[in-house]
C-alpha cells in the first residue's frame, strides 16, 4: 500500500507547464535484506536520481527501467553527495528498494466538482492529505484507486498505451454524456464512451464503478449505464471486466442544497432487484454476472448477503463487493474448531460499524460459546459523520470515545485496522490511538482479518483447554 502523498508536490495536469514538471529524486524508505540494493550500499534516506540517465517519474517508470541487465544509477545521499553506481544483474532481478511514495513528480488531482465527493464532505482543519482529490491514473494502475479519465493529456494516453497500464479502475457513474457531465460538473466527462472505444481498440481493460445518487443516476439511468458497459464486456479480451454499484455516502458536513438524498431501504431493494435481474441476463449472454452491488446495499435493505459463489473471483472486493461475505466465510472457518474452555478466563470487546453488526453477531455468539470467554460486540454509529449506519472503516476516534463511553470493555478492546491511517496510529479525524487509549482507559489491540480476530479474542498465547 502507498503512503499518503506529500502535499507539497501535488499538481493539476491542466496547469500550464505541469506536464514538464521534473520529478524529484525518489526517497528510499527501506532496503531489503540480501538484495542487490543492499550490496550496492543503499540506505534509508538515500535518493535515487536516475537510472541509465532517465529520471523516473513514479514507481511504474522505476519498474520499467530496472529490467535492464546493466544499470547505471545516480544516487544522492542525505549529506547532499552524488554517487554514481553501476551493476550487472539478471533481467528479472529487482534492486530491493522501497520508496516513501509511489509518485515522484506529484499526485495528479481531480478537476471535477462532484457534489457527492467524500473529500468535500469533511470538516476543515484536519491533515492536508485528507483534502487531496486523487484522480491519478498511475495510482489506479498500481493500487486500484478509481479515476474519472477527465484530466488526461495526450501524452498520458500515449503512456497508458505504450506501457500497457491495464487494467485501470474508472468511476463511470453514468454513460449518458449529459448526466455524467452534470454529475461531475465537467464537460470532459461527456467523452466516456469514446474513451471506452479507445481502450477497446487497443485491448486495454478497466474495472468500472457507479456511485448511485437516488433521483439522478438510479432506476432507468442505472439500467442503461449497465447495459452500455456490458457491450464492452464481450469477446476474448473484454474492455470492461466488471462493474461495482455502490451507494452514495453523505455526511453532515456536505454543502447545503447539494440536491442529493441518501439511499434508503426502498431504494436499496430496487437497485438490488434491477442488478440481480441484469446479472442473470449477462451470465446467459457472456458467462459472467459482470455487475455487482456492494455489500452495503443488502445491509441497508435488511437482506441476506448472496452466497460466496455469486461473486465469482471477487473482482471488486476492495470496493466492498463481496468483502463482508468473504470475511464472514473466513470467520466461519476460523471459528469452526473452537476449544470448549479458556483458562484463565477472558473478557474483551470488539468494535465495528453499526451497518455490519448484525452480520457479525453469529460469529461473536460462536466465540461466546467457549466457557471462560466473554466477547462483547459493539456496533457503533458515527456522530462525527452524522450517519447512524456506517461501515467499520469510517469510524473515527471521536466515534469510539462517544460510542464506548461508560461501557464495560473488558480486559482489552479489539480494533479493526481499517479504522487507522496506513502504517500509522491515526484515525480519520486526526485523533491518535494513544489519545483514545488514554480516554477509554483500556488496552487496545489492532486486529487484521478473521484469524487474527479469533486469536485475539482468545488471548493468543492464553492456555486453551
Amino acid at each position: 500500500m502507498w503512503n499518503e502523498p506529500d502535499t507539497s508536490i501535488t499538481r493539476s495536469v491542466l496547469d500550464p507547464g505541469s506536464e514538464q514538471k521534473q520529478p524529484r529524486p525518489a526517497i528510499i524508505e527501506a532496503v531489503e535484506k540480501g538484495s542487490i540494493g543492499e550490496e550496492l550500499g543503499f540506505e534509508p534516506g538515500d535518493k535515487l536520481v536516475s537510472i541509465n540517465g532517465v529520471k523516473p517519474r513514479d514507481l511504474i517508470d522505476y519498474k520499467f527501467l530496472i529490467v535492464e541487465e546493466i544499470l547505471d544509477l545516480e544516487v544522492l545521499d542525505p549529506k547532499g553527495n552524488i554517487h554514481k553506481l553501476s551493476c550487472e544483474k539478471d533481467l528479472d532481478d529487482g534492486l530491493g528498494l522501497v520508496f516513501t511514495e509511489a509518485l515522484f513528480d506529484g499526485l495528479r488531482q481531480c478537476n471535477n466538482n462532484c457534489p457527492f465527493c467524500f473529500i468535500d464532505q469533511q470538516p476543515p482543519g484536519k491533515r492536508n492529505s485528507l483534502y487531496l482529490k486523487d484522480d491519478d491514473y498511475r495510482l489506479s494502475f498500481l493500487y486500484g484507486s478509481y479515476l474519472t479519465l477527465t484530466n488526461l493529456t495526450n501524452s498520458d494516453w500515449e503512456r497508458i498505451e505504450n506501457q500497457r497500464l491495464s487494467p485501470l479502475f474508472v468511476s463511470v457513474h453514468a454513460t449518458d454524456p449529459t448526466i455524467r457531465s452534470d454529475l461531475l460538473k465537467n464537460k470532459r466527462a461527456q467523452l466516456l464512451l469514446e474513451q471506452l472505444r479507445w481502450f477497446n481498440k487497443r485491448n486495454l481493460q478497466i474495472h468500472a464503478q457507479v456511485v448511485v445518487c437516488p433521483g439522478i443516476n438510479d432506476e432507468k439511468v442505472l439500467e442503461n449505464t449497465l447495459i452500455d458497459l456490458a457491450k464492452f464486456a464481450t469477446g476474448k479480451w473484454p474492455t470492461v471486466l466488471s462493474t461495482a454499484i455502490v451507494p452514495v455516502g453523505l455526511t453532515r458536513f456536505r454543502p447545503d442544497k447539494d440536491g442529493l438524498i441518501p439511499v434508503n431501504e426502498e431504494c436499496a431493494e430496487k437497485v438490488i432487484n434491477m442488478v440481480e435481474s441484469l446479472q442473470s441476463k449477462f451470465n446467459r449472454d457472456f458467462g459472467t454476472r459482470f455487475a455487482w452491488v456492494s455489500d452495503e446495499w443488502y445491509l441497508i435493505a435488511g437482506q441476506t448477503l448472496p452466497s460466496r459463489d455469486s461473486y465469482e473471483d471477487l473482482p471488486q472486493q476492495e470496493n466492498g463487493v463481496g468483502s463482508i461475505r468473504g470475511f464472514l466465510e473466513a470467520i466461519d472457518i476460523a471459528t469452526r474448531d473452537l476449544p470448549q474452555q479458556l483458562s484463565p478466563k477472558r473478557t474483551c470487546s470488539w468494535v465495528v460499524g453499526r451497518l455490519v453488526e448484525q452480520a457479525l453477531t453469529p460469529a461473536c455468539d460462536r466465540l461466546n460459546s467457549i466457557d471462560g470467554l466473554s466477547l462483547q460486540l459493539y456496533g457503533l454509529p458515527s456522530p462525527y459523520w452524522g450517519q447512524e449506519n456506517v461501515v467499520t472503516g469510517l469510524l473515527t476516534g471521536e466515534d469510539l470515545l462517544k460510542g464506548l463511553e461508560g461501557l464495560d470493555l473488558g480486559d482489552e478492546l479489539l480494533l479493526p485496522s481499517v479504522m487507522l491511517r496506513q502504517d500509522q496510529q491515526v484515525f480519520l479525524d486526526d485523533l491518535t490511538l494513544e489519545e483514545v487509549i488514554e480516554t477509554l482507559k483500556v488496552p487496545i489491540r489492532i486486529v487484521n482479518g478473521a484469524d487474527d480476530i479469533v486469536a485475539a479474542a482468545m488471548g493468543d498465547c492464553t492456555k486453551i483447554l
